[in-house]
């Protein structure tokens, strides 16, 4: 593990609405910002334990996702450290969050675990709409996730500069959020 090396990965299913948050969080994030080579994001998707080596290699990890908090929808909270397993597990929305606490699980089992863990997790609203995109109340959390995820990067010393060239996409352009939504 590198001494520096920070992830900030986006978990969900983009095909069922608000489960997208997560992914559609690391994208917007992607479109504005350049990092630092030791900052890397990652479209985590629905991949479960084939997370585990990226989770390793990182000493601060940054998770976004569509949480159920049983909060009203669009309500954003962020969770530290220990306490994040406990939320991946509220209620289960899908297969990702339990394929991501053992992603977790097996990190820690393996002696690497970030020594840092930010969850950055937004209630949905609607989760049955195959092929629906963000309603509109978890899209607007988008925004203020960014700016909780840009300050934790800023406490520990990361100052991302805004992207003047088009990203690198971090998963299929055809998934991308313009593309799918039909805006592109």
């Amino acid at each position: 593990m590198d001494s520096d090396t920070i992830l900030i990965l986006g978990i969900g299913n983009l095909l069922w609405a608000d489960e997208g948050f997560g992914v559609r969080a690391v994208e917007a994030l992607n479109e504005r910002w350049r990092f630092p080579d030791h900052v890397r994001l990652l479209d985590g998707g629905t991949q479960g334990l084939s997370l585990v080596q990226h989770v390793q290699e990182a000493r601060r990890l940054i998770v976004f996702d569509a949480i159920d908090y049983g909060l009203p929808p669009g309500t954003m909270r962020i969770i530290l450290n220990g306490e994040v397993p406990l939320y991946l597990g509220v209620k289960k929305m899908s297969l990702h969050q339990t394929g991501f606490q053992e992603v977790l699980a097996c990190a820690r089992l393996t002696g690497h675990y970030p020594d840092e863990l930010v969850l950055i997790g937004v209630q949905p609203v609607e989760l049955d709409d195959f092929g629906g995109s963000l309603r509109s109340e978890v899209k607007a959390r988008i925004e203020p996730a960014l700016g909780a995820a840009l300050e934790w990067l800023a406490r520990w010393g990361v100052t991302p500069e805004p992207r003047l060239d088009a990203a690198p996409p971090l998963g299929p352009e055809s998934l991308n959020i313009h593309a799918y939504e039909g805006s592109a």
